[in-house]
């Protein structure tokens, strides 16, 4: 995948899992995938692994702009859980996850599709990749890229056809499967994200004890 394309190995070199979503605000999607009570502070990705790397070290110097006070409320500095960092682009809103596999659960994927339609994808350090898309809360279609045959979703043919990714992956290099497949995906629901969308300070939570 591109680097000019959101989620990519060039922005998150350990692995990604992201859920992306029609129609919903940042916020929204966030307590669909986080819960409710959830109090999100707004932080840019190198912001929130600076936090990530030091925690409770962490002091006004090395993150200018940022209110403390709001930082330590909003739960970020726990030491445990997956931390989330949520934003939108033209109609669609995206939950990036570092590294973690909190938001590739379906239970997620469910709560996240509620009268709507969803997508997750799942790219793991360890090189296996995933993808499932949901409808209303019915997920049609759940794979492994290097193996679409093999798919748990309840309709995978009619994602099949909305998506047309089957042709890009059997057209295309095995070991690039699952990148054809997303920018294929990507495409036709019209949620391609620019890397820049990322980069700005986005609404960013931890779910404390998440794993």
């Amino acid at each position: 995948m591109t680097s000019e394309t959101f989620p990519n190995r060039q922005l998150y070199q350990f692995g990604y899992c992201a859920v992306f979503a029609r129609g919903l605000a940042p916020a929204e999607l966030l307590a669909r995938a986080g819960g409710e009570g959830l109090h999100p502070v707004a932080l840019t990705r190198t912001e929130s692994g600076l936090i990530e790397a030091r925690g409770e070290d962490i002091d006004v110097d090395d993150l200018p702009g940022v209110d403390l006070d709001q930082l330590h409320g909003s739960g970020v500095l726990a030491s445990e859980g997956p931390v989330l960092r949520a934003g939108e682009h033209e109609g669609w809103s995206f939950v990036i996850e570092p590294e973690g596999s909190y938001l590739a659960a379906d239970d997620i994927l469910t709560s996240v599709s509620r009268q709507t339609v969803a997508l997750c994808l799942r790219d793991s350090e360890s090189g296996s990749c995933w993808i499932s898309y949901a409808e209303d809360g019915e997920i049609l279609s759940s794979f492994d890229p290097l193996f679409p045959d093999g798919d748990y979703g309840t309709r995978p043919q009619a994602f099949a056809q909305i998506a047309g990714h089957a042709a890009a992956i059997s057209n295309g290099d095995r070991a690039e499967a699952y990148a054809n497949a997303v920018r294929a995906i990507q495409q036709r629901l019209q949620c391609m994200v620019p890397r820049e969308a990322d980069e700005s300070r986005l609404l960013t939570v931890k779910i404390a004890d998440g794993y």
